[in-house]
């Protein structure tokens, strides 16, 4: 099949659906009321159109070069996932009979190089470009046309990475009208480069294709770009704050963009100087990644010293947001505020020092290796920091489950999946074993998409009202983003499992026995793309014809005291433009109070509280779990008696350890269901559907019955299977009376405040 027309149709048919969308919505949209817009007016003439290109072209207002940065990285999102798509369409069949060996490596370079450089740096840099200035009460950006210029060096840095798409296309239809000379032949000797987006020496080196250059150059520009985007942020942010704005009180996003801005310094520039080194290896004999006289091994140690913390630039601003966005649908005040910044800060100092485990298998000194390694984990905990309090945020929190909600939960489950299988990867031996494997890839996207795209998405429901002045069609958002979820965990979850299977990365062929799970992550990648077209649709649809917005005050935010500073803009601007008066709610409380049965009791501004509230739930917690287990075994064992459950599958258990045997297994069993499942219960026993506790611990235990029956499965079939299921079933749910019941009974008791 011929590639560059595949995928320049398939983006084709994106931007033409786009453009689709937004023609209908303006065409089927509500008439005026007679007062208040409700649809909007755009004139077509030649003049409104010249006007229109002057205006985007030359703004400098922060607002719209923040729209153009997110718009630019949304189109780069859809060619990086065409992309994607047409990667796992190959992978569905064990062989390469769908594209060709070398068009899946040339899409594999593409699709690392658009994400991480022009998709997602962008979108963030524009969310940022749009909101800190209001969140710091700021007239615009420190450096408005430098801010402009920022954003224009971006799509010729975009055409130079990506120009042998194009090339090739313009050299085939050279050839169909019969010119076959140098120009052709440029033209069609430009194909996108096949080197893998990490582009190793000495491959990338002695690989002939001017393309290459053309993508080094369009790299260092796009590196240039973003530093000047940097540059403009810290400045901001240090010298632009508003006179109510000090670092006491300056907001948690504000906060990671700042640090953010702080890593590009250090990072990009050095990729600067490392992509010239190696265009002047390429093109003027220079010697610097060569086997001889130089060291293929130099490029690894420049370019993963930038891109280890390229990892965190592109990491932190999507925390910053899920601090930002998640207590707004808790009602309750950021846990640990103090301890998340300094934790972003950690994290940026730390990130340039654990650039060489992604060099482990290079035969790097063990005393290195070794360092390395304690580096690399020892920057799980500012992270763990993080989640922990984020999770306490949501503790006993009056949870509202709209989209950007769901978002900010699933964000916390994939980050933590990503993060463990990436604690595994830290150590050395187990690095050597699956470097080389798919769990690298699925630990990689469990986190660049598990909270990266999810925050982004929930940022764009959070402040599309203020976008747009228009409100968007919340189930829709809300089925899209369940979708994408459940899309994300199926794709990127098969894809670990292979990886511990031993599932070689970065090729085309496989083992034919790998063609079922490769199926599944490919149905699950198709879904992550239907709920991007779903986003898309949604954001264009409601952009024409969505709901007016009459109060600013969309997602009662005052109720709470948590109406931040650029909503108090966006009521500013509704009242100076359309004479909306502000609305102030009849009851208010704040988001965090040591006062008891005020705002947020168990949330308090000191953690002493916390101290001794946790190891009563946790024991309470404890001795529901042991109830449950107790009545658990005795169903269990009755099983056994009749056959359709295996003891031994115990003594799987115990190998964990190190040991082997029935008892011990059980013991760790009776341990596991104390500890892990009943503290989980603990934990989200607010969230679960089922009034009262004891229904909820019997969802609760049906949920966990699946992760069971998977893991002591010991090959039954027929009916012995259908008994083994169903005991497995009832078992559980004696498991959640026994642990609901009591759990609820000892917490009674000990007065415990959940």
């Amino acid at each position: 099949m011929n590639r560059p027309v595949v995928e320049l149709v398939a983006l084709g048919l994106v931007l033409g659906g786009c453009w689709f969308v937004a023609w209908l919505s303006r065409r089927n949209g509500a008439e005026p009321d007679g007062g208040y817009r409700s649809r909007r007016e755009f004139g077509v003439d030649i003049g409104t159109l010249r006007e229109s290109v002057a205006r985007w072209t030359t703004t400098t207002d922060h607002r719209e070069v923040g729209i153009l940065y997110i718009v630019f990285g949304t189109f780069a999102a859809l060619w990086g996932g065409t992309d994607a798509m047409m990667m796992r369409t190959e992978l569905l069949t064990p062989s390469a009979d769908i594209w060709s060996a070398e068009t899946y490596n040339a899409l594999f370079t593409a699709h690392g190089l658009m994400m991480l450089f022009f998709f997602v740096t962008p979108v963030f840099f524009g969310i940022a470009n749009y909101f800190v200035p209001l969140l710091l009460e700021a007239d615009d950006m420190a450096f408005p046309r430098l801010n402009a210029i920022g954003f224009w060096l971006l799509p010729p840095s975009l055409f130079l990475v990506r120009g042998g798409l194009p090339a090739q296309i313009l050299g085939q239809i050279l050839g169909l009208l019969g010119f076959h000379g140098d120009v052709r032949r440029f033209f069609w000797t430009l194909h996108d480069p096949e080197l893998g987006w990490t582009l190793y020496t000495p491959l990338s080196v002695q690989t002939v294709n001017p393309q290459i250059d053309f993508l080094l150059l369009g790299l260092h520009l796009s590196g240039i770009a973003t530093t000047i985007g940097a540059i403009n942020f810290i400045a901001t942010i240090l010298y632009e704050r508003g006179p109510n704005v000090d670092w006491s009180n300056l907001d948690i996003f504000s906060w990671t963009i700042l640090t953010t801005s702080g890593l590009v310094l250090f990072a990009f520039p050095l990729l600067g100087s490392a992509l010239i080194m190696l265009l002047l290896d390429r093109n003027f004999g220079t010697m610097f990644y060569a086997p001889v006289g130089g060291d293929p091994i130099l490029w690894q140690h420049l370019f993963w010293f930038f891109g280890h913390p390229e990892v965190y630039i592109i990491f932190l601003p999507a925390t910053g947001l899920m601090s930002f966005i998640l207590p707004k649908f808790v009602g309750r005040k950021l846990f640990g505020f103090k301890y998340i910044v300094y934790s972003t800060l950690a994290i940026g100092v730390l990130s340039f020092g654990v650039w060489a485990h992604h060099m482990f298998v290079t035969g790097l000194d063990p005393r290195l290796r070794a360092s390395f390694m304690a580096v690399s984990i020892a920057i799980a905990v500012p992270s763990a920091i993080k989640t922990f309090n984020w999770i306490t945020t949501i503790w006993s929190g009056s949870v509202r489950l709209t989209a950007p909600m769901v978002l900010c939960i699933a964000s916390i489950g994939t980050f933590v999946v990503g993060g463990v299988t990436g604690v595994f990867l830290a150590t050395i031996p187990i690095d050597i074993v699956y470097h080389g494997t798919y769990y690298v890839v699925g630990h990689f996207h469990m986190i660049v998409m598990g909270i990266i795209p999810y925050t982004m998405v929930a940022a764009s429901y959070f402040w599309y009202p203020i976008l747009t002045g228009r409100m968007y069609d919340r189930q829709l958002a809300l089925f899209q983003s369940v979708l994408l979820v459940f899309g994300s965990v199926v794709t990127f979850g098969t894809l670990i499992a292979m990886g511990l299977l031993h599932l070689p990365r970065r090729y085309a062929v496989y083992p034919p026995e790998f063609a079922p799970p490769q199926r599944v992550a490919t149905v699950g990648a198709f879904l992550i793309g239907l709920s991007v077209l779903l986003w898309l649709y949604n954001m264009l649809w409601s952009y024409w014809s969505g709901e007016p917005v009459r109060t600013a005050d969309v997602w009662g935010l005052k109720r709470t005291r948590q109406f931040t500073r650029e909503w108090q803009w966006f009521e500013r601007r509704l009242e100076e433009r359309y004479d909306i008066e502000p609305t102030e709610p009849e009851v208010t409380r704040p988001s965090s109070t040591t006062v008891p049965g005020e705002g947020s009791p168990t949330i308090l501004r000191s953690v002493e509280p916390l101290l001794t509230t946790i190891p009563r739930i946790a024991a309470a917690a404890a001795t529901g779990g042991l109830v449950g287990t107790m009545l658990m075994s005795g169903v269990l064992f009755t099983a056994t008696i009749l056959g359709v459950f295996d003891l031994s599958s115990f003594s799987e258990l115990a190998e964990l350890v190190g040991m082997r045997g029935v008892t011990l297994g059980y013991l760790l069993f009776l341990v596991g269901g104390m500890t892990t499942w009943a503290l989980l219960f603990a934990t989200l026993a607010e969230f679960l559907p089922g009034r009262p506790r004891i229904v909820t611990g019997i969802a609760y235990a049906t949920i966990i019955s699946v992760g069971f029956g998977l893991a002591f499965y010991t090959g039954q079939t027929g009916l012995q299977l259908l008994g083994y299921l169903v005991f497995v079933l009832i078992a559980h749910w004696f498991y959640g009376v026994g642990l609901s019941v009591t759990f609820e009974y000892v917490g009674a008791r000990w007065r415990v405040e959940r």
